[in-house]
């Protein structure tokens, strides 16, 4: 590759690639330990709603997908040279929001899944509220990821 004096960078946008990444993964495996901890506490039980208490760990589990979108789509708008400035900064930004979102929508899957999937194990008519809840909770992800994509163009 030619050194075209700009190539440092191109680390701000392989860290947006990694932020995207990681702390997607992190929101998503939060999401799933401690809602997972719900499900085993309800199972005890009522096993019999296991399965439909699986949501949270679906939803958690998607929050890792928008991470992993988002750091191909970066990752492959990163030349080896003629990387600016602003499109490092663009790209860390990108990575940061998808990543963050997730994050924080992670924390709050994990903690109304396991809330939810227990207080469903003895009054059934909250599954509905529980799942309202987390499809809002799962959106903050679905934003970042949005705005993140905006921001790799």
């Amino acid at each position: 590759a030619v050194d075209d004096g700009n190539q440092q960078y191109s680390f701000f946008g392989f860290i947006g690639i990694a932020a995207a990444l990681v702390f997607a993964n992190l929101g998503a495996a939060y999401g799933t330990a401690k809602a997972g901890v719900g499900i085993s506490s309800m199972g005890v039980l009522k096993p019999e709603l296991i399965f439909k208490s699986i949501v949270p760990i679906i939803m958690a589990g998607i929050l890792g997908i928008y991470g992993l979108i988002v750091a191909v789509i970066l990752s492959n708008k990163i030349p080896e040279t003629g990387y600016s400035e602003w499109l490092g900064y663009k790209h860390l930004s990108s990575g940061l929001c998808c990543g963050l979102s997730s994050l924080a929508a992670g924390l709050a899957i994990g903690i109304v899944g396991d809330a939810g999937v227990r207080a469903n194990a003895q009054q059934e008519q909250i599954f509905v509220g529980m799942i309202l809840i987390l499809i809002f909770a799962e959106a903050l992800g679905l934003y970042g990821m949005i705005i993140a994509i905006i921001l790799a163009q």
